[in-house]
């Protein structure tokens, strides 16, 4: 049995590489409906369209494709930077093949898009996650290494305050427990909340409000807060105690690098928004449904030499900073097997927090 052109069309439609078919002169003559999704347009509109009004590339990008129409050499590029009429940016890997148009002869060219940011962001994800564990293993490591021996020096410190004979030597060791006390809160700290998390049903609305309301009080009312929610999102199985701190470090954060920003032009603005997204991938798992919020701020944008290390313990881009809260906050929302991710610019930085919102 041979097949028949309509077969051939649906089995074009239902394919996941995007596909598309280019005259001489770059218009687009077909593209299918992968092709359609990546680059963000219908085919009414994509259909007679020039391929790089669509997705925008560099001269030498379109030299390579005109040359393939000429030479009929077909040609292959990883991982290109795609720039769409929408402004944003797409990673793909695509194919240009010379072929001749069957019923016209004129010759054309077979582009294949392969989408690359899903596969980037799960693999970005997964090293992520890794690190984290790592950094958690040798953090766990070392506060038992430092808490024994301050246990030691505090509890000598206090039966030598004991046999001291002038308030003036036991001054001394005042100091010596102060600041194994100051030390041991910082492991303390660094090992972040101890308690068991306490799951329960939580609208992650009434947890930003709370957030909202705290970074206006500690502002003072100088950072301009907006609001963008999907009131459908349904409640989250979550520690709201825990949540509000994870989620608190991120707008904390953002208030602090704003106000302490000597170049800020223009008034502190934090815009909180959530979303509701299908069929999304956390790490190795597939969820149907996730709970999108996004923490946005008009700052100063975070510190190229930090960005690959942001998650680390004591790692902080401000000189008050103890470099703590955004490696908490990452603990907390790997509890429940979410993750957070952020993009920085100047003048716009969006923490992206994503949670299940199904059970694994």
């Amino acid at each position: 049995m041979r097949a028949s052109p309509l077969l051939n069309q649906r089995i074009m439609e239902h394919l996941n590489t995007g596909v598309l078919l280019l005259d001489a002169d770059l218009i687009i003559i077909h593209m299918n409906p992968s092709a359609e999704a990546l680059l963000e347009v219908s085919g009414t509109r994509g259909v007679g369209a020039h391929f790089f009004d669509l997705a925008v590339e560099d001269q030498r990008d379109i030299d390579a494709m005109r040359d393939a129409v000429i030479t009929g050499h077909s040609y292959t590029k990883r991982e290109a930077q795609i720039h769409l009429q929408n402004q944003q940016t797409l990673t793909l890997d695509y194919s240009v093949s010379p072929v001749t148009h069957p019923e016209t002869r004129t010759p054309t060219l077979l582009v294949e898009l392969q989408g690359r940011d899903r596969l980037m962001r799960i693999s970005r994800e997964e090293q992520l996650i890794a690190k984290q564990e790592t950094t958690r293993s040798l953090v766990r490591g070392l506060a038992h290494e430092v808490k024994n021996p301050l246990g030691g020096i505090r509890g000598a410190a206090q039966l030598l305050e004991r046999e001291l004979p002038s308030a003036e030597l036991k001054e001394y060791t005042h100091i010596i427990i102060e600041e194994a006390d100051r030390l041991r809160d910082l492991v303390d700290r660094l090992l972040g909340p101890r308690n068991i998390p306490k799951q329960e049903p939580v609208n992650i609305h009434e947890v930003l409000e709370r957030i909202c309301q705290l970074v206006d009080v500690e502002s003072r009312g100088q950072v301009v807060i907006h609001r963008d929610y999907d009131p459908s999102i349904p409640e989250i199985e979550a520690d709201k105690g825990q949540l509000i701190q994870a989620l608190l470090n991120i707008g904390r954060n953002a208030m602090q690098a704003m106000l302490e920003n000597p170049d800020q032009q223009e008034r502190p603005s934090l815009t909180i928004r959530t979303r509701s997204v299908r069929q999304f991938t956390i790490s190795h798992h597939s969820h149907r449904l996730v709970a999108q919020i996004e923490i946005i701020d008009n700052g100063p944008g975070i510190p190229d030499s930090i960005k690959d290390n942001l998650f680390y313990p004591m790692v902080s881009g401000r000189a008050e900073g103890s470099g703590l809260g955004l490696s908490i906050s990452q603990s907390i929302i790997n509890q429940i097997n979410g993750i957070i991710e952020f993009t920085s610019a100047p003048h716009r930085t969006v923490f992206s927090i994503f949670l299940p919102l199904e059970s694994l």
